[in-house]
């Protein structure tokens, strides 16, 4: 019995649902329709007017006696639903990369297409920087999910097992901050066409807020990125292990590490955030320096890493970056 004032997916053939038992807030395997047949007693109530997302349906519910096979233990619902919600935080990480590439790639497209003062847009410098740095943006993100779903893949591991708990949350709340603005900027390339509906970036810039919210908002993901360090000690470890082999590769990466490391020596829960997104950082930035190459992975650490800011892309690695986005290799 009860109501779920917010109930995804309304016409799957089941739910996981966490629901108070005996024993305390439990999982139960809720089914569409019964084994005799019939349907559950789960009563759709309306529909959600979303501002976006709007071709994925969701619900209000009115559970009446509906029928649900307990998944676990009682009292255990958190922790069963987590082995579910970790993978679909990952899902929100790379959809939001997604739509962020997808955006980008529009505008990419006009500014090859569109002339100004005599030059297609790509080539005017102020716009070959901004796009640039749009790609490189995106190049972090990417080695950092490639290596978080190998962790994903390996989590019989022990070690990666650990990576991913802490690096899901992590992406989670970095890519899908980014995504908003990112989709915004995109929308400038294009100008006034980009604001219109008859381009795609308007759908875009709506669904962006949407992985932000699901499976935990932000506050959650640094909650969340605070547990694992203090309740898994190996994860310091981890983190040494990991950076150590590209220490010394840039000089930016080797500060940001020292500082989140004395952060990290007492945590307040009011930096949540902030130690969850330069967790990600660090882990990008390690990618970066595993797999790209130096010059493109040092101008990603400068951008990223050092809050002075201020810094140009140089010409080289812009031309770099702007083939990788267009399908070249660099």
């Amino acid at each position: 019995m009860g109501h779920k004032w917010f109930f995804s997916v309304p016409q799957s053939d089941a739910h996981l649902v966490l629901a108070q038992a005996k024993g305390g807030l439990s999982c139960f395997f809720v089914p569409r329709f019964l084994p005799d047949g019939l349907r559950n007693a789960v009563h759709l109530e309306r529909l959600k007017d979303k501002l976006g997302n709007r071709s994925n349906a969701s619900s209000e519910a009115e559970f009446l006696e509906a029928t649900g096979w307990l998944l676990g233990e009682e009292g255990e619902g958190v922790r069963q639903i987590l082995k579910m919600g970790g993978l679909t935080r990952f899902d929100c990480a790379l959809g939001s990369h997604g739509l962020m590439r997808r955006a980008f790639s529009v505008a990419l497209y006009h500014a090859h297409q569109r002339q100004t003062f005599g030059k297609n847009l790509i080539d005017q410098p102020l716009m070959r920087d901004v796009l640039s740095r749009m790609a490189l943006q995106l190049e972090g993100q990417t080695a950092l999910l490639f290596r978080l779903a190998r962790a994903w893949d390996r989590r019989d591991n022990e070690r990666d097992a650990l990576w991913a708990r802490l690096f899901t949350p992590a992406a989670k709340l970095a890519i899908c901050k980014a995504g908003i603005p990112f989709v915004a900027e995109a929308m400038e390339v294009l100008g006034g066409i980009g604001y219109c509906e008859e381009s795609e970036l308007p759908r875009l810039y709506r669904e962006m807020p949407v992985n932000s919210i699901w499976e935990g908002s932000g506050n959650i993901m640094g909650l969340d990125v605070l547990r694992v360090l203090a309740k898994q000690p190996a994860v310091m470890d981890l983190l040494a292990d990991d950076f150590a082999e590209v220490k010394g590769q840039d000089r930016h990466f080797d500060r940001s590490w020292r500082q989140l490391q004395q952060k990290l020596r007492k945590p307040q829960e009011a930096q949540g955030r902030e130690i969850a997104r330069q967790i990600f950082l660090l882990g990008a930035g390690a990618q970066m320096l595993r797999h790209a190459s130096p010059p493109v992975a040092q101008a990603w650490c400068r951008e990223m890493l050092d809050a002075r800011g201020g810094s140009l892309i140089g010409e080289q690695v812009q031309d770099d970056l702007l083939l990788r986005a267009t399908g070249g290799v660099a």
